[in-house]
């Protein structure tokens, strides 16, 4: 696979998940998750799927600090509905490195390793995400702000020519090339931006 190499520039994630561990999948259950995995699994790169893979990797290191993320330990609120706009696509990034799924993960083994109901939308939270450690109770809210990177008016003049059909291969190269600019921005020049996302102790899910 041959992908931008700035995905290689952004920090990845390691999570300890005890059931990896108790399988063999992971030598002591440690797993990196890197950006192209977020790439691989939504099958593009964007400012959304940019944006879930910061959320969850700041929200993680606010919680755990030094210590591995417990991947299958880890709650996921979202203040909007699975269907609205693009939570789905985030949801599925968070539940790559968390672990997290509603009734569709993992059920476990002899009440070990149970993956289910650690996933919930439209939560009454300000924020885009709700992110809880399960065994502490210690929760942090994340919301994003790709609005400080904007998207160019080049950008969107490409953007309309390749979806109408009347760009050049040329102009399709370099839409793709300058959307995949501002992904970079994102992820790399501005992912310390502290107004792009925000985080704030969150209150534990009634």
């Amino acid at each position: 696979m041959t992908y931008p190499s700035f995905y290689d520039d952004v920090s990845s994630i390691t999570v300890h998940d005890p059931l990896a561990g108790f399988l063999g999948a992971a030598e002591n259950g440690i797993i990196e998750y890197r950006y192209v995995d977020a790439v691989r699994l939504a099958g593009h790169s964007c400012p959304t799927v940019a944006g879930a893979y910061l959320m969850t990797l700041k929200a993680l290191s606010h919680l755990y600090g030094g210590e591995f993320p417990q991947r299958g330990g880890i709650e996921v609120e979202f203040r909007d509905d699975l269907l609205t706009g693009v939570t789905g696509v985030i949801a599925n990034v968070t539940t790559l490195i968390t672990g997290a799924t509603r009734d569709s993960g993992f059920k476990g083994i002899a009440g070990n390793f149970d993956r289910r109901n650690l996933l919930f939308f439209n939560a009454d939270i300000d924020a885009d995400i709700r992110f809880r450690r399960v065994d502490t109770g210690a929760s942090v809210e994340a919301s994003y702000h790709p609005e400080i990177v904007p998207l160019s008016e080049a950008v969107k003049g490409l953007m309309r020519k390749a979806l109408a059909g009347t760009a050049s291969a040329e102009e399709r190269r370099e839409f793709a090339l300058l959307w995949q600019d501002r992904v970079k921005c994102i992820l790399v020049d501005a992912a310390n931006d502290p107004r792009l996302v925000t985080l704030a102790s969150g209150q534990a899910r009634a």
